[in-house]
Order: C-alpha cells, then structure tokens, then sequence
C-alpha cells in the first residue's frame, strides 16, 4: 500500500479476509425518500453489519494482515464507539487483545458493546482526539499495534462496500457518504473514481465538527471546534493520510456539504419513516446532505449510505420528542 494509499487491486484483495466474518449488506431502493428528494434513491445499510456500522470491515482487514509478533503484542485504538467495535470484533474473531480508549463522554452503550466482545475500555480525556493522543503514546510504550483511524488497511477493508455499490448498481450517478474521519469516504473515492469516473462523491460533516471539511476546502490541514452530538463525526483534527485521498484531483471528493445537527436528527427521524431502520446521527448524514441539495439530484440514481445504526436509546428517546412534536406543529 505505497504511501499509505491502498490500490483497487488491494481492495479487491480485501474482499476475501472480509467476506469470511461478514456478509454482503443489502442496497434497497425506497420510494419514499425517492419522492422526498426527486430522484431514485437507493441506500446502503452498512448499518447490517455485525457491529451495526461500516468500520467493522476495516477492523477485520487489518487483523488479518497482522504477524505473529503483532498479534501477540495486541491492538491498541482510540474511538466514540463504532472503530473501537469494529477493532474489538477483529480482536475476538482473530484471537488479538484489544485495548480501546474512549472519550470521558463515550456513548455507554457503544462502550458495553466494545466490552462485550472481549476488548478493554479505557477513558480517557474530553473528546475522541484527546483519547487517541493519549492512547498513541501508551502503544509505544508497550510495543504495541496502534490503530489510527485512517490506516491503510482500514481504508482497503471499508473500500469493500464500494465494490458492492458499483457491482449491484453500475449506473449510479451520486453517492453521498458520511465524513468523520474519513476511511469510508476515502475507500469510496478510491473504488469509483477508478471503476466509473462519471459517479459524483460527496462527503457530509457536521457543521459542528468541520475540520475535515475546512481541511478539504483549503488544501491544508485544520483543527476546527468539535461540538457536535454525532459521535461518527465528532473529530476536530484532520488526518494527512485522508486528505491525501479526499482532496486529490482525480480521485478525491467531487463535494463536501456541511449540515447542522438538527438536519442529522430529522434525517434520523425519515430513514426511521421511510426504511424501518434505526441510523445514528452520522449514519443519517448522506441522507441530511442531500436534502440540502435536491435541486442538484432531479431525475438521478443517488446512493446513500447508512453507515451506521448504532444510536442510544437515551437519544432516540430525545429526537422522537422533538420530531413528533415537530409534526404536530405542522
């Protein structure tokens, strides 16, 4: 994977180590949301997979690259909720230790999920880059695998679902993506701008969590305020290996919308409707994003994927409250 980049053949390549922990995840038309944005839309559930997001794909790569003395010394990350399942999953089905730091704040039942597959939670610090600059040092220390967010062989493992993209629905035209860190969005620019140059990408952040796309925007890297309730997006540094990726001519995104946090939870709130499924709120930012910009989506085959459904009940408590009353009013 030269200069931390991995190839489409590497990504291919993925497919196999994958595929032997994880099924293919559906991608279903829903007429609704077609209506709702005057195109044919089509969403992804990554939400399907064992850990109820994407980033498990990553997680499962990686651990079968590994070597004997690295599976020895163990896996250590930092994460909100859904990397450290995901590299805690790898952990279990690989027979690796896993050592997982997690913001003070961490959504507990994200937390419990890390710990129920056999890794070790640690909190520490105000917020998720807090975390994983503590935890990096730590790994040092102890000789251990750290895993950053945006490794390569994460990237090459989220890349898979691309592929199936591509395979199920050649003639897509947009696909709109979730950006916290970024490895989903980098495997997804990496698979379609190579197997169908015409497809538009475009990345959605939180407005109130814009490093990456301010990093995007400008050509460098930038730390921006953190404060949104999207765990999935909630980074405030950018990472160079992504922005590689992201920002490159040929193969980087097309777009990168910012929306706000009350988009996210309507959002939350019609995948619920029109899907019977249950996004958290960075799972529910391809849809927030486009809604934003229906005007350029008229008559055209859209993806969206649902990267994750890993929402608390504590908040979905909260965003029924504030939806229902949101209808009523109507």
């Amino acid at each position: 994977m030269s200069d931390g980049i991995p190839s489409l053949d590497e990504i291919r390549a993925a497919r196999d180590p994958v595929s032997v922990h994880l099924k293919r995840t559906p991608l279903h038309p829903y007429p609704g949301l077609s209506k709702l944005l005057g195109a044919e839309v089509w969403v992804k559930h990554e939400n399907h997979l064992a850990t109820g997001a994407f980033k498990v794909r990553g997680g499962v790569h990686l651990a079968s690259r590994l070597s004997e003395r690295e599976r020895a010394a163990g896996l250590v990350t930092a994460s909100t909720g859904n990397h450290g399942q995901s590299i805690a999953f790898a952990g279990k089905v690989t027979g690796t230790a896993v050592t997982v730091a997690v913001p003070e704040v961490a959504n507990p039942e994200k937390v419990e999920a890390m710990r129920a597959l056999g890794a070790r939670v640690v909190h520490h610090g105000a917020d998720f880059d807090a975390a994983r600059e503590w935890i990096a040092g730590e790994a040092a220390r102890r000789g251990a695998r750290f895993v950053g967010p945006t490794d390569a062989e994460l990237i090459a493992g989220v890349g898979t679902y691309a592929l199936e993209i591509l395979e199920d629905l050649p003639e897509v035209e947009v696909i709109f993506v979730p950006v916290g860190a970024g490895s989903g969005a980098c495997g997804v620019c990496l698979v379609a701008k190579q197997l169908s140059p015409g497809v538009e990408v475009i990345g959605v952040q939180s407005e109130s969590a814009p490093a990456v796309q301010r990093s995007w925007r400008s050509g460098r890297l930038e730390e921006a305020p953190m404060r949104t309730r999207a765990e999935g997006l909630a980074t405030r540094v950018a990472h160079e290996s992504a922005m590689r990726i992201l920002g490159h001519p040929a193969h980087g995104l097309d777009d990168f919308l910012l929306v706000s946090d009350q988009a996210l939870e309507r959002a939350i709130w019609l995948l619920l409707e029109h899907t019977h499924n249950m996004a958290e709120h960075a799972g529910a930012a391809a849809l927030a994003g486009a809604l934003s910009v229906r005007e350029r989506l008229a008559g055209r085959k859209v993806v969206l994927i649902l990267s994750g459904g890993n929402l608390s009940t504590t908040a979905l408590a909260e965003i029924a409250a504030k939806q229902s009353g949101v209808i009523r009013a109507r």
